[in-house]
């Protein structure tokens, strides 16, 4: 998620449910969801897509028949219905109210607010250096991997099509979002893209991708407003999964309180994901005001134990002021990445934008994933265990960093 100074609508709860499903019992589950609730749901393993919106007519939602758990409307009595079903030893795991969740956009942090020294800490301004100064932190230009052959999503507002950086790169790309196609109407998906992904050379100004020639996949979980649910970001990762990729970028969540417990349904999926190879890698989040003394948790789905949570730094290798820390057992922060003044694609007619926040750490975290999976061959656990092992230490508390800023191999 981008930098904000207010949480605005995520963490509020959209009226649906999220039910998730024992190992293998999909038949069943619809079965017993329509026995105890009169819930009647359709199944990806029917229908030719994973969008919420093109369930079957009537159904009260789509069950994500490979992840195993299924996304509902339903009222208070009926939620409460499977609720109880969870506790018999049926196909019904958990329930749990769906989310909203949002990226936020935010100005570039001006270098005195930053404590960053640009003579020092970022070399060469913007326009005289070949390289975006996230690329070069995480030495990415030194690396003889190019992330060729990894397949990384990118689940977030789109992608504008049409740049001019991307004409000669085949982009899968398909939307989640109810009325509205893969279009980045918002400019955030693009950026992370471009971070991740993107030209080592552009058609103006440095080069800013870190895989620059991994093969992308453009999910748009989030609208052209910035916000989503947790039902859109679980129909773009079995989408992810099913197409083989072995990274998913997540710049988005919701803020949490102090000793907020994790979702047990997200943490299933990941673990699930990872059983599929499949790495799924989240903003920490922005909600910490570290110049006031506040540092927030790390924010939902990032503070799930199977889910990576990135936090950000700036160019002088300090914490970025609105980056969230480990503040109990409940979610920590894993790694860091570039985070602030993080220059990447943007829709057109602007092309470009320097923007800051976790949002821009966490597709640096994914593009040395990528290269990391290209290298060694590395998937889930074994590319989670690389990254830390490979990152740089910082003289800064683990529960700021975690294992320190990651490294291209």
């Amino acid at each position: 998620m981008t930098t904000t100074n207010t949480a605005g609508d995520g963490g509020t709860e959209t009226g649906r449910y999220l039910v998730l499903l024992q190992e293998d019992s999909a038949a069943a589950a619809l079965r017993t969801m329509a026995r105890v609730a009169g819930v009647r749901a359709a199944s990806t393993a029917d229908v030719t897509s994973f969008r919420t919106a093109d369930a079957l007519s009537g159904a009260d939602g789509l069950l994500l028949h490979d992840l195993g758990v299924a996304v509902v409307t339903a009222a208070r009595d009926q939620a409460d219905a499977l609720l109880r079903a969870t506790t018999e030893r049926g196909p019904l795991a958990r329930v749990e109210p769906e989310r909203r969740v949002r990226a936020y956009s935010a100005p570039p942090v001006e270098p005195e607010e930053s404590g960053e020294d640009t003579t020092q800490a970022r070399g060469p301004s913007l326009a005289e250096a070949q390289l975006a100064w996230g690329v070069r932190a995480v030495g990415a230009q030194a690396s003889a991997a190019t992330g060729a052959g990894i397949r990384v999503a990118v689940l977030d507002t789109g992608f504008a099509v049409d740049h001019p950086d991307f004409a000669d790169r085949e982009v899968e790309a398909r939307s989640f979002v109810d009325g509205e196609d893969v279009a980045d109407g918002h400019g955030h998906g693009t950026h992370c893209i471009g971070t991740a992904c993107g030209p080592r050379t552009a058609v103006e100004g440095p080069g800013y991708g870190v895989a620059h020639e991994a093969e992308i996949y453009a999910g748009k979980v989030l609208s052209n407003a910035g916000t989503g649910t947790d039902g859109d970001i679980l129909s773009g990762i079995a989408w992810a999964v099913s197409s083989g990729c072995a990274v998913v970028s997540l710049s988005l969540g919701s803020p949490t309180r102090p000793g907020q417990p994790h979702s047990e349904t997200f943490e299933t999926i990941a673990r699930r994901a990872m059983r599929r190879n499949t790495l799924i890698i989240a903003a920490a989040g922005n909600e910490s005001d570290r110049a006031g003394g506040v540092v927030a948790p790390v924010s939902h789905p990032a503070n799930c134990p199977s889910v990576l949570a990135v936090g950000a730094v700036d160019a002088s290798m300090a914490v970025a002021n609105f980056s969230c820390g480990t503040v109990d057992p409940n979610g920590a922060v894993d790694l860091v990445g570039p985070g602030v003044n993080i220059h990447s694609s943007w829709t057109l007619p602007e092309k470009y934008k320097a923007i800051s926040g976790t949002s821009m750490a966490t597709p640096h975290v994914a593009g040395v994933a990528a290269l990391i999976a290209e290298k060694h061959g590395a998937r889930a656990w074994e590319l989670w265990a690389r990254l830390g092992q490979s990152a740089r230490r910082l003289p800064l508390p683990s529960t700021d960093v975690g294992s320190g800023l990651v490294q291209a191999p």
